[in-house]
């Protein structure tokens, strides 16, 4: 750990890097970590599907095209939306890829498979991202006493076999952890914390795997209640212009959220921005509430952790469970649509501003090499060096290779 001095001082040495971020929040002076050498990753989720070809891949003047049309970029030869021009001016930092076509159009189907790199399985619960990351990083964030794994704004995927210590910590964009009483009598919580661990000191004895992951889970959550590093969730700490830049919504609150837990040195951190689900008026829709809320609250994300020269440690991933269809339906809306569809990906180790990928000119087809969630995932944890030779074992006793054996997208690297 570094003191407050030499933590302020080196932010006043950093400080003309950016006009915008100019301050770091005082809440998590104290709980830097000195030398930083630890990797994140931020998920920023968008639940429902989001339609990527009015997003990152459109096709202006085909008949699946839509109204919107595509603007230029800080990386060159890359179009994007005009509806996100913050975000088209730090496409540098980040690299599309056009050519997801992946296996479930079913929401909750979607959401398990591109969260894992598995389809779901009534036999075995596979592992989320945030679990294998936060999991495979631990050595890296022992300073910790809050989880691994923040998931901020709505609950994750769980840890699956990993266990209960690599499941999603679930807060919302206003610091507020659920079942967690703030009220808490010291010695009434005393005497209840005795009382379970004499009942799990005896159920330990005879089975052994459950009970110690809960005992684990209880005496984490204790230390929770009492550690200053819960000020990192405070983020009406951060100065004014900051929060003003995020935008004062979920998302973007979400979102400032993440840098604040990176600076921490938290592995794994999720952010949801659900209302993607578009099947009627989504053009109205988009363009006036989803676009705009994104577009702010992402781009202060990049731009801000560029700026603390946090970026090339922090891999960002955009996704949801799948696309819209090219078709526009009768209501004016797209359908659900997994075989033609983009992500976006920037920082830590990946290459920047490049596409990879294409798609047919209606959107229809992928007309490169495929890549899928499986893919994208082995893609992600190369980008913060986590070994693809990894395997884990299942509860059922099964080998289970990280990332389901998904090749890396080698453009990205």
């Amino acid at each position: 750990m570094i003191n407050r001095r030499h933590f302020l001082s080196h932010l006043s040495a950093s400080a003309a890097l950016s006009t915008q971020f100019t301050n770091f929040g005082n809440s998590i002076a104290a709980n830097a970590v000195e030398n930083r050498n630890t990797k994140s990753v931020i998920l920023l989720w968008m639940g429902g599907g989001p339609s990527t070809i009015d997003l990152w891949d459109l096709k202006p003047g085909a008949a699946t095209g839509g109204p919107f049309k595509p603007i230029s970029t800080s990386a060159d030869g890359v179009q994007i939306c005009e509806h996100l021009p913050l975000m088209a001016q730090q496409m540098h930092h980040m690299s599309i890829i056009r050519s997801m076509s992946t296996r479930e159009a079913d929401h909750m189907r979607g959401r398990y498979y591109m969260h894992t790199g598995y389809v779901p399985n009534p036999n075995v619960e596979h592992p989320s991202y945030g679990s294998v990351i936060s999991h495979e990083l631990s050595e890296l964030s022992s300073h910790l006493e809050i989880p691994p794994f923040v998931s901020v704004g709505g609950p994750s995927v769980g840890a699956g076999f990993l266990g209960t210590t690599y499941s999603p910590f679930v807060i919302d964009s206003n610091g507020n952890v659920r079942n967690m009483d703030k009220n808490i009598d010291p010695e009434r919580t005393r005497q209840r914390l005795e009382m379970l661990s004499a009942i799990e000191d005896n159920f330990i004895v005879n089975r052994k795997g459950l009970a110690l992951d809960h005992q684990q889970v209880v005496s984490k959550t204790v230390k929770l209640m009492t550690s200053k590093q819960m000020d990192v969730f405070k983020i009406a700490q951060e100065p004014e212009n900051i929060r003003e830049r995020y935008g004062n919504t979920s998302f973007g609150r979400g979102c400032l959220m993440a840098r604040r837990l990176v600076e921490m040195g938290v592995p794994f951190i999720e952010v949801d921005l659900g209302g993607w689900d578009n099947h009627t008026d989504i053009f109205t829709t988009l363009s006036e509430r989803k676009l705009p809320e994104l577009d702010q609250s992402m781009s202060a994300l990049i731009e801000d952790l560029n700026t603390r020269g946090l970026l090339d440690t922090t891999a960002i991933v955009w996704m949801g469970e799948f696309s819209r269809t090219p078709n526009i339906n009768g209501n004016g809306g797209r359908d659900h649509w997994a075989k033609s569809w983009s992500t976006v990906v920037g920082g830590a180790g990946f290459k920047k501003g490049i596409v990879v990928g294409e798609t047919s000119s209606d959107g229809r087809e992928v007309v490169s090499d495929i890549y899928t969630s499986e893919d994208l995932m082995a893609s992600v944890l190369k980008s913060v060096d986590i070994s693809l030779e990894t395997v884990f074992t299942a509860k059922n006793g099964r080998p289970m290779k990280i990332a389901n054996s998904g090749r890396v997208i080698k453009e990205l690297f």
